[in-house]
């Protein structure tokens, strides 16, 4: 997947949008207000392309047991998120959206019932 894709993947979740909160570097994606997929742009300009994903802690380290493309990243709380390298072509498109679903899914999910609601 290239990062377009991957931004046209996640525009089409239910309420997502797109910004560069932290630096011009890095793009974040998210469900209301809150952060699904991180995206540092600078490692895809040096063709290491890679993103941030929210996943559920028991989850998280059963994909970094499977995967070498799947580990603990750095500046995010590794017990919930995880680092996945796209470039190395060891996980194909179908699993890399069912990662982001899943990451979508778990934001969601930790949302109160009025944020909830508001996406119906």
């Amino acid at each position: 997947m290239d990062i377009e894709q991957i931004r046209e993947y996640c525009l089409s979740k239910n309420k997502a949008t797109e910004s560069f909160p932290f630096d011009e570097d890095t793009l974040v994606f998210k469900v209301l207000t809150k952060m699904f997929l991180l995206a540092p742009l600078k490692s895809w300009d040096k063709g290491e392309a890679n993103i941030m994903l929210k996943c559920d802690p028991i989850y998280t380290q059963e994909l970094r047991s499977q995967y070498n493309s799947i580990y603990a990243g750095p500046y995010i709380r590794n017990k919930h998120w995880n680092t996945i390298n796209i470039y190395e072509g060891e996980l194909t498109t179908k699993f890399i959206k069912e990662l982001i679903d899943h990451s979508y899914d778990m934001v969601v999910k930790g949302m109160t019932k009025k944020m909830r609601k508001s996406l119906l």
